[in-house]
């Protein structure tokens, strides 16, 4: 049974594992706090669930989420991610993170950035433009009508691979907007942002990520 670590259990990595846990996934979940401040989280989860350190999550998972913002300095387990792709879940937002010039002026995204932190794992950018309380209120089966996309973006073709499985057994469609450079498409205050509330179809998602400026940013 595949196994995903999560670091961060705030409201994304929280709802992340739930989703897992109702597709057949295990979970080692992880916070800032230690193990022992996730009980009740871990109970609502049930038996296929537990607590730890972020490090020993990170080992435990056949890939990893990322689920908190990005932060120049950082305490994240390099080598225990090593060689596994992690799902960076986290967006930039000036009024919350200040400004980080080098993704100002559109030299590098917050994701790039990610990638520098964890240069041996393989980061996609993933359920970054869903509110988290909407995972299983949008969530679709494959060939409904009105199933909604979600975008990954990742250098590695194998990480798009694997967050498109896990969007297709979550409930959603996968538009690739690959490698990581382009990943400011799918941004705050982009026009696809504009729809993170109530979702959109593969080919609104496609059609808003390609009208995407990046003045829309500043």
């Amino acid at each position: 049974m595949t196994t995903i670590g999560i670091i961060g259990a705030g409201e994304v990595g929280s709802q992340i594992a739930r989703a897992a846990i109702a597709n057949g996934y295990e979970i080692v979940i992880a916070n800032s706090r230690g193990p022992e401040t996730l009980k009740g989280l871990v109970e609502e989860l049930g038996p296929r669930a537990r607590a730890a350190r972020p490090a020993e999550a990170a080992a435990a998972g056949d890939f990893a989420v990322v689920a908190y913002r990005y932060k120049p300095t950082h305490d994240l387990p390099v080598e225990a991610l090593a060689g596994k792709i992690v799902l960076d879940t986290n967006n930039y937002m000036i009024w919350r993170d200040g400004n980080f010039p080098v993704i100002d002026s559109g030299q590098k995204t917050v994701h790039e950035l990610r990638q520098e932190q964890l240069p041996t794992s393989k980061i996609a950018k993933a359920f970054t433009h869903i509110q988290a309380p909407s995972l299983f209120r949008l969530a679709r089966p494959a060939g409904a009508p009105d199933r909604l996309a979600l975008a990954v973006s990742s250098d590695y073709p194998e990480a798009v691979d694997l967050v498109t499985r896990l969007y297709d057994q979550f409930g959603f469609d996968t538009v690739d907007n690959s490698p990581l450079s382009e990943s400011w498409r799918s941004a705050p205050g982009t026009p696809m942002w504009h729809h993170h509330v109530h979702g959109q179809s593969r080919e609104e998602l496609i059609h808003n990520l390609r009208r995407a400026k990046r003045a829309a940013l500043a």
